[in-house]
């Protein structure tokens, strides 16, 4: 999948002549549109760094009994917060060996999440179901794991998507949504999260230029924060990025999430 990113980047931006079938652009647009963010019925709040690490979420967290938050990297703020209002919290991630802050209430496997469960693998229902067996509780994930993000939804069971009050989740390789059989993917991966939750807040993370075709620019990577659909509340859509809470990942150049993102043209 790195490669074919690297080839749609580089059949824009140096228009070099590659086999890839383009996404159409209704197709593009539709998913645009179904992903534009509504309000999400609570005042959204920061949890975490003012930077990278930290996201928005609604002011809906009393009652989630534990965050899940695969993909630990070098930073721990979001989950320390989620900790520090009394949810246990799981993480996973094969390739440190701890999380970088420490709280009783933090649970760490060296694993990696995707598709299947083999040797340094787990899936999303076995390691939930192994962490709190027996329990039917709302739950919050946070998901970053480069890319694997769009195998393990789709392998996520419907009775546990039902049971993830929030979701936030990085999405990465956007600008490769212009190559259709990544599309296919990527927009399997969103309608499937679609139809239980709904999408509130976008914020592009700005480690690279967004990629401009046709009317559309796409940010390479995103972080999207989804609300279960029986707590969103009024379904109007927000009409003003970015918001006040929002910070820059890094110290590249500062870019706002794009209207096409947000807005029908």
């Amino acid at each position: 999948m790195k490669l074919l990113k690297s080839l749609v980047w580089d059949f824009f931006a140096s228009r070099n002549q590659f086999l890839i079938e383009l996404t159409p652009k209704p197709s593009m647009q539709s998913l645009l549109q179904k992903l534009h963010p509504v309000r999400a019925g609570k005042e959204l709040i920061r949890l975490g760094p003012n930077g990278d690490g930290g996201y928005l979420v609604p002011d809906d967290l009393a009652g989630i009994e534990a965050c899940f938050s695969p993909g630990v990297s070098m930073i721990s703020g979001f989950e320390k917060a989620c900790a520090e209002r009394g949810m246990k919290v799981f993480m996973a991630d094969k390739s440190v060996d701890k999380p970088a802050d420490s709280h009783a209430l933090f649970h760490f496997t060296k694993k990696f999440v995707g598709a299947s469960t083999y040797v340094d693998y787990v899936t999303m229902d076995h390691w939930v179901d192994s962490s709190l067996p027996k329990s039917g509780s709302d739950l919050l994930l946070q998901i970053d794991i480069e890319f694997s993000e769009y195998e393990t939804f789709l392998n996520v069971s419907d009775p546990l998507m039902s049971r993830f009050r929030i979701i936030v989740a990085e999405f990465h390789y956007l600008e490769g949504l212009w190559a259709l059989p990544f599309f296919y993917l990527a927009s399997r991966t969103f309608e499937k999260i679609l139809q239980t939750h709904a999408c509130v807040h976008i914020h592009p993370n700005n480690c690279k230029p967004p990629l401009d075709k046709w009317g559309f620019s796409m940010p390479a990577v995103a972080e999207f924060t989804f609300v279960r659909r029986d707590r969103q509340g009024e379904s109007a859509h927000v009409t003003t990025f970015p918001h006040p809470l929002d910070f820059d990942n890094t110290a590249n150049p500062h870019f706002a999430l794009p209207k096409c993102w947000y807005a029908n043209p």
